[in-house]
């Protein structure tokens, strides 16, 4: 018998991961802070909850997809928050991207409570989980993770079991600090070809044509060659992230001289305004020197 689904956080990436759950045939109950997002999925067979504490009321299984440690937070424990309808018998799975301590601490008041908790954010951005193509980094207890595989699997297309809980988003951390530094490489080549008279679109033609070439760089060249950018994965996020990189790199004693130039480059870009459009907008700060 397929679980009843809990789904807070119905935005950019978590909208059309509720959205696969429902063509999936499963059964979703969701809530969002801003209640005009839900309405699409209403429109799809989804029901609304009115608060958090009713939605992890209602249901066995809750995911959370939001934007990051505070939203988590006061979903949990803010105003009518879920915690108080959490407890034997109800797995919580977090998709958010968070640091690998905040999650460690998450599952040691959840499982203190008797919550099982799930470690499982996601690779890949809208479009990605629009097409069902997330990959899950999933971490927890096994046997858990095994049994709401086919749950995590309606949204994406593989799940990598990473280890205990905490792992998922360290896994999150190492995957985003390589799509940083390959998105801000891609921009800083492109700029500096095109302030030496190159187009974009011939120095993209020829990074496409050669090993350089990968599915990031691909899904961004309509981007860098309109100087348009439609958010996929917004910039602010990207510079969340990299500041969560930047601690658990502190945390851990790993070395990332580049992490650290990654985070001045996106708080370059928030500083600009670019904080809402896609991370590709990297590319207006890096080419703003020449102008």
């Amino acid at each position: 018998m397929q679980p009843a689904i809990g789904f807070m956080g119905v935005g950019i990436m978590g909208g059309p991961m509720a959205a696969n759950l429902l063509r999936a045939g499963f059964a979703v109950k969701v809530y969002n802070r801003t209640a005009a997002k839900t309405e699409p999925l209403v429109a799809h067979g989804a029901t609304v909850a009115a608060s958090p504490q009713e939605l992890a009321q209602a249901v066995d299984l809750l995911i959370l997809m939001v934007t990051g440690p505070e939203a988590v937070q006061d979903l949990l424990w803010g105003r009518e928050g879920a915690f108080r309808e959490l407890g034997p018998g109800k797995t919580l799975i977090n998709m958010s991207t968070v640091p690998p301590r905040f999650s460690r601490e998450l599952d040691s008041v959840l499982s203190g409570a008797g919550t099982t908790f799930i470690d499982a954010p996601v690779s890949g951005s809208r479009k990605a989980a629009e097409d069902r193509t997330l990959i899950i980094l999933a971490s927890g207890p096994r046997e858990a993770v095994d049994q709401v595989t086919p749950v995590l699997l309606a949204m994406g297309k593989r799940v990598v079991y990473c280890g205990e809980a905490g792992q998922g988003s360290m896994m999150k951390m190492t995957v985003n600090l390589l799509l940083g530094l390959m998105m801000a490489g891609l921009a800083e080549a492109v700029a500096f070809g095109a302030a030496g008279g190159l187009t974009p679109e011939s120095v993209l033609e020829v990074v496409h044509a050669g090993p350089l070439s990968c599915g990031l760089f691909q899904l961004k060249t309509g981007m860098l060659t309109s100087g348009e950018f439609p958010v996929q994965f917004p910039l602010k996020h990207m510079t969340k992230d990299a500041k969560f990189i930047i601690d658990t790199a502190y945390e851990t004693g790993a070395g990332a001289p580049l992490g650290h130039l990654l985070l001045h480059l996106y708080r370059r870009g928030l500083k600009m305004g670019l904080g809402d459009e896609d991370f590709a907008a990297i590319y207006r700060v890096l080419e703003a020197p020449r102008r």
